[in-house]
């Protein structure tokens, strides 16, 4: 028999959100995490927001000295896992520890790390750099520390997919718990790079919105005023494991991780291909391997980044795989609220789709008020739907033309 996979833990770290709870409130209410960046002085930039985690505290979960020198998207990832792990009631000292594994994925590590090190080298010399840089920029040690942190000697490693690397290590993670390599993983994304060179890089391919007096709607996917995305950063994991597993130990299941797809687009470094088709093959993917039909997704997360090309292809892709059904099923991006959380996203927006059908509620795209003639689906405008909710589908794609689809289903019980 197949072995099933289920979400039992989840835990975020977002603009909008230090918790799960607390995202989800956010997102059902469209509550903008978008503002001027605290960070560092960007008069000299020609973006001046972003979604900032604000007044983040890694509290007691890390000692303060290692805190220190422990780059950002670490700590992320590390009270992320915290909260999913107590969320899921995991009591590790009953568990085979060798049979839990971490994926957390990354696009970039960490850059604010390398720009503080590599600055020194420049004004003081190379005796100045510090020796935690590398275990402090190397994306892989997200999910290294995760591991150390609980004891967990299951598979551990990190995926690096650009923004699609969150969803890229939930769906590796599945299959690693399918294929019987463990019963248990930590897993998701976490990101940031809020950064000088990040805002430059960005800003200067033209990636970036420069609505900088719009603030909160800046962020506007499908929206005929699009001009770009605006970078967010946070954390989005979750404990998945195998159904009989769960069972056994009491755990509440808040869904069933039932489909998944990856796919190359072979065309660009940054755009995807034309009329998003390595996206379509992708959500084709993930269709067949939940072995459902178009027509039984109730709700699609879309990657949907505000950006004028992506969300004009997605809208193309997912009317080449849903056909006239495309338009009646909802969409949203809550990208729209909490920013574009790079390789993070795919993470927190696998917790939306959960929770979605957890509640039986559609999160908005908010700041879609000047509908575009070329994005003219149904992206659930503005306010949260109540809908009934069977099958959940969240999409991510990254630079490099990385495509991920994960399908979700609500817990029946069966």
């Amino acid at each position: 028999m197949s072995r099933r996979v289920v979400i039992t833990g989840m835990g975020a770290i977002t603009p909008i959100g230090k918790t799960v709870d607390a995202f989800w409130k956010s997102i059902v209410n469209g509550v903008s995490g978008i503002d001027v960046i605290t960070a560092f002085d960007t008069s000299a930039y020609t973006t001046h927001i972003a979604a900032e985690v604000k007044d983040f505290e890694i509290g007691n979960l890390i000692d303060a000295k290692e805190a220190q020198r422990t780059d950002r998207f670490i700590l992320f990832a590390v009270a992320a896992a915290d909260e999913a792990i107590k969320h899921s009631r995991l009591d590790l000292t009953k568990e085979d520890l060798e049979k839990i594994g971490v994926v957390i994925g990354s696009g970039i590590g960490g850059l604010k790390s390398l720009e503080t090190e590599h600055a020194k080298l420049l004004a003081r010399g190379p005796s100045r750099v510090s020796p935690f840089l590398i275990p402090m920029m190397i994306s892989d040690m997200a999910s290294g520390r995760v591991s150390i942190a609980h004891g967990l000697k299951g598979p551990n490693y990190s995926v690096v997919s650009a923004c699609a690397s969150g969803s890229h290590a939930i769906g590796d993670a599945y299959i690693h718990i399918k294929a019987g390599m463990m019963d248990v993983a930590v897993t998701g994304g976490t990101e940031s790079t809020i950064t000088p060179v990040a805002l430059s890089g960005f800003g200067n391919m033209k990636a970036l919105s420069t609505r900088n007096e719009a603030l909160g709607k800046a962020c506007s996917p499908f929206d005929k005023k699009r001009d770009g995305f605006v970078m967010g950063e946070g954390a989005g994991v979750v404990v998945i494991e195998e159904l009989e597993h769960a069972k056994a130990r009491g755990a509440t299941i808040y869904a069933e991780l039932v489909g998944y797809g990856a796919t190359g687009d072979a065309y660009h470094i940054s755009h995807p291909a034309p009329e998003g088709e390595g996206a379509a093959r992708s959500m084709k993917m993930a269709l067949s391997s939940a072995g459902v039909q178009p027509t039984d997704i109730d709700y699609i997360n879309a990657h949907g980044t505000s950006t004028p090309i992506n969300d004009k292809y997605e809208t193309q892709s997912i009317m080449s795989v849903f056909g006239e059904y495309a338009k009646q099923v909802n969409i949203s991006s809550t990208k729209s609220m909490t920013g574009h959380l790079l390789g993070a996203s795919g993470g927190v927006e696998f917790i939306a789709s959960v929770l979605a059908i957890q509640n039986d509620i559609i999160p908005p795209t908010i700041n879609y008020e000047d509908p575009d003639p070329e994005c003219f689906l149904n992206y659930t405008p503005n306010e949260a739907v109540k809908k009934t909710l069977l099958y959940a589908m969240s999409n991510s794609f990254g630079f490099g033309g990385h495509n991920a689809s994960l399908v979700v289903k609500k817990y029946e019980g069966v």
